[in-house]
C-alpha cells in the first residue's frame, strides 16, 4: 500500500467492518476490505496444508517410523538448496502476482503426481514427507512476503495479528476436516485432491487483493525484483543472519519435540493393533493427529483472536518474540520431570499453540523493516532452508541420541532446555537489530527503504 493510500484512509469515515475489526486491533478507515481478503487467503492456505499434513503422518510413520520421519526432515534442507535459488530466479522474471500464481500451481501439480503414484501403490511416504515440508514453509512464506510488500511497518504491526487469525482458523478447520474424513473412510489419497482444490482457490483471493492494492495507480504490483539470490541477501545482513539463527534454534527444539510425540504415538498404535487385530494402525495414527491438530489449532485460534494483538499493543515486538521460548522452556521442563503420555501431549500442544499464534505473528512482523528483495527472496531462504536446517540438526540429534547414546524422552527434553536458553539470547540480539532498522526506516524517505 503506497503512502498516498495510507494518508487518504485517514480522512475516510470508518465502515461497519472497520469498526467490527477494531475489537481485535486498531483498524483504520478503508483497511478492513484487504485485511479480510488476506485473512481468507491464509485461511484457505492453512486449511489445505493441514489436510495434507494429516495425510502425511500415517504415510511416514507406518512406512518407517518416527526415526525415519525425523531423518526425512533433514532431507528437506538438501532439496531447498536447489529450490531457493530457482525461486529467486523466477521472482526476478515476473511481477508479484505471476510469482504467486506460478508457485501455487506448481505445488498443486505436485499433489497430482503424488496422487497418481499412490494410486499405483508406489511407496511415497518418505518423498511425500520431504515435499510437504518444503510446500508448507514455501507457500506460507510467500503469503507473508506478499503481505509485507503491501503494508508499511506501522500498518503491518497493527494488522498482521488480525490477518493471522485466518491462519489459526484455517489450521483448526483443516485438522478437524481431516479427522472427520479419516474416520469416515474418505481415504488418504482423496484427501490429497481436496487439498489441491482448496490451494488453487486461493488464487482467486490473491487476484482480488492484488487488484484492490494496485488501485489502478501503478503502485509496485507490476515491478520486478532486483537481481540477487536469497542466500546472498541473508549473508550480507547482520539482522537476517541473526533471524536465520533464531529460526534454526526454534525449529531444532520443535522438531525434536515432534520426535518425542511421534515415537509415543507410534508405540501406542502398534500396541493397540497387537491387542486388537481389527484396529487399523494407519487410521489410529491419522485419527490421533487429526484430533491433536484440532485441539492445538482450537487453542491457537483463541490465542490469535484474543491475546496476540494485546501482547503487541502492550508489550510490543519483544512480547511476541519472547513468548514462545518461555512457554517451550516450561513445556520441556515438565516433560523432563517425567510426564506421561497425556502430559507430553498437552505440553507439546501448549508449545505448538504459542508457536502457531504468537510466534507466527512475530515471524511475519520481523520482516516489516526489510527491503522488498529481502521480503521475497531472503524470506524464502530463511523460512525454508534455514528453518529446515534446524530439522537437520534435530535429525542428527535423534540419530546420535537413539543409536549411540541411548537417549530417552528425558534426555531429549533436557537437550531442548539447553537449546532454548541459547534461543533466548539470539532473540535479544534480533530485537536490537529490528529496533535499529525500524528507527532508520522512520528517519529515511519511504522510497529509500521500500
Amino acid at each position: 500500500m503506497d503512502e498516498s493510500q495510507g494518508t487518504s484512509s485517514e480522512t475516510k469515515r470508518p465502515s461497519v467492518l472497520d469498526r467490527a475489526l477494531r475489537v481485535f486491533s486498531d483498524v483504520r478507515p478503508g483497511e478492513s476490505g484487504s485485511v479480510l481478503l488476506l485473512l481468507s487467503t491464509i485461511f484457505l492456505i492453512m486449511l489445505s496444508y493441514y489436510v495434507i499434513k494429516t495425510v502425511r503422518e500415517p504415510l511416514i510413520l507406518l512406512g518407517g517410523g518416527a526415526e525415519l520421519k525425523s531423518y526425512a526432515s533433514a532431507a528437506q534442507a538438501g532439496v531447498l538448496m536447489v529450490f531457493v535459488p530457482l525461486y529467486s530466479k523466477f521472482a526476478e522474471r515476473v511481477d508479484r502476482f505471476r510469482l504467486i500464481v506460478g508457485v501455487t500451481l506448481f505445488f498443486a501439480l505436485c499433489i497430482q503426481v503424488f496422487f497418481a503414484a499412490g494410486q499405483a501403490a508406489l511407496p511415497i511416504g518418505f518423498v511425500f514427507f520431504v515435499w510437504v515440508g518444503i510446500f508448507n514453509v514455501a507457500i506460507i512464506a510467500q503469503f507473508w512476503s506478499y503481505a509485507n510488500d503491501i503494508y508499511p511497518r506501522e500498518a503491518g504491526e497493527r494488522l498482521f495479528p488480525i490477518i493471522a487469525i485466518g491462519a489459526a482458523g484455517g489450521s483448526w478447520a483443516g485438522s478437524k476436516v481431516a479427522e472427520v474424513l479419516f474416520k469416515s473412510g474418505f481415504g488418504t489419497f482423496n484427501l490429497m485432491q481436496l487439498a489441491a482444490g482448496i490451494l488453487v482457490a486461493t488464487l482467486l483471493l490473491y487476484a482480488w487483493v492484488n487488484r484492490r492494492e494496485s488501485g489502478g495507480k501503478g503502485g509496485r504490483s507490476g515491478e520486478k525484483l532486483a537481481r540477487g539470490g536469497g542466500f546472498g541477501l541473508v549473508l550480507k545482513s547482520p539482522y537476517l543472519r541473526m533471524l536465520a539463527v533464531l529460526l534454526i534454534l526454534l525449529n531444532l527444539v520443535n522438531t525434536t519435540g515432534e520426535y518425542i510425540l511421534g515415537s509415543t504415538v507410534q508405540h501406542a498404535a502398534e500396541a493397540a493393533a497387537a491387542l486388537d487385530p481389527t484396529v487399523d494402525a494407519a487410521a489410529f495414527i491419522g485419527a490421533f493427529y487429526g484430533n491433536f491438530f484440532f485441539w492445538v489449532n482450537a487453542g491457537t485460534l483463541f490465542i490469535q483472536a484474543v491475546i496476540v494483538s494485546r501482547i503487541v499493543k502492550y508489550l510490543g515486538i519483544g512480547g511476541v518474540v519472547f513468548a514462545l521460548p518461555v512457554v517451550a522452556f516450561g513445556a520441556y521442563g515438565l516433560i523432563g520431570l517425567g510426564a506421561g503420555f497425556t502430559m507430553i501431549r498437552w505440553a507439546k500442544s501448549a508449545e505448538n499453540m504459542t508457536d502457531y499464534s504468537v510466534m507466527n505473528t512475530a515471524k511475519a512482523m520481523l520482516w516489516l523493516p526489510t527491503s522488498r528483495e529481502e521480503k521475497y527472496k531472503a524470506k524464502q531462504a530463511i523460512d525454508t532452508f534455514f528453518v529446515r536446517l534446524g530439522d537437520v540438526l534435530s535429525a542428527g540429534l535423534v540419530f546420535v541420541g537413539t543409536t549411540m547414546l541411548g537417549f530417552g524422552v528425558f534426555h531429549f527434553a533436557v537437550t531442548n532446555l539447553v537449546v532454548i536458553l541459547a534461543w533466548g539470547g539470539v532473540a535479544w540480539l534480533v530485537l536490537r537489530y529490528y529496533r535499529s532498522l525500524a528507527a532508520a526506516a522512520e528517519a529515511a524517505p519511504e522510497e529509500q527503504v521500500a
